[in-house]
């Protein structure tokens, strides 16, 4: 599993700490102290998942994330923000920008190594995936394509996931904690809260073709995916 992992911080001491951490769990880890020097080392060769500091210099990390999310290239590598931010509000912002996760400054190297490994661990399986269909709501994992009709539809990897748990689970009502167990791993270190401002993307992204309709909320339980619309 150790893969590529690109650090943009622009604190050296981050950078030591992390890069260290990283190598230990024999990850190859390259560095960046700005969104610029970042998105030269992106296209030169593209991570396996980003850490990515909220407050850089020049262009910040949230809109850097943005950027990365609405770039082809890019719209499907892991992102987890680093943060001095703990106001709950905060990291809602920092999921809506395309996050798949936050870490509080400080952190653990600990435990941003257990986060960087399940986050790559939930988009392995994905890669051999069969493909997945509703009606005509069509989702490959192979290719990280879904269609809605003859439409390509464009949805970040925690949404693409949410999505891929839901078509292969119709019909059935979902709690929160299930949602997070199953797209995220039980030893997530995420509140139920998540999943709402996920499940809001993947309805924003679906909007367009009709088939948010499909995502559909059972009050005081969760959620269900339901193809009759």
């Amino acid at each position: 599993m150790p893969g590529k992992i690109l650090v943009v911080d622009d604190e050296p001491a981050i950078r030591a700490m992390v890069r260290f951490a990283l190598k230990q769990a024999d990850f190859t880890c390259i560095e960046a102290a700005d969104a610029e020097q970042a998105q030269t080392l992106v296209l030169k060769d593209l991570p396996d998942l980003i850490l990515l500091d909220w407050m850089l210099p020049g262009v910040s990390g949230v809109d850097y994330a943005r950027r990365l999310r609405r770039e082809r290239l890019t719209q499907n590598v892991p992102i987890i923000m680093l943060t001095a931010r703990a106001d709950e509000d905060d990291k809602v912002r920092a999921l809506g920008t395309g996050a798949d996760d936050f870490m509080t400054k400080p952190f653990s190297p600990r435990e941003l190594v257990a986060r960087v490994k399940a986050i790559l661990r939930r988009i392995a399986p994905m890669a051999s995936g069969d493909v997945v269909a509703v009606a005509d709501l069509i989702l490959d994992p192979s290719t990280h394509k879904v269609l809605a009709g003859d439409e390509h539809l464009s949805l970040g990897p925690t949404e693409f996931r949410l999505l891929h748990f839901f078509m292969t689970h119709t019909e059935r009502v979902h709690s929160r904690e299930r949602v997070l167990d199953a797209v995220w791993g039980s030893n997530a270190y995420i509140d139920e809260r998540t999943v709402d401002v996920h499940i809001r993307r993947l309805r924003r992204a679906l909007m367009a073709s009709g088939y948010d309709r499909y995502v559909q909320t059972v009050r005081g339980v969760g959620y269900r995916f339901s193809g009759d619309g």
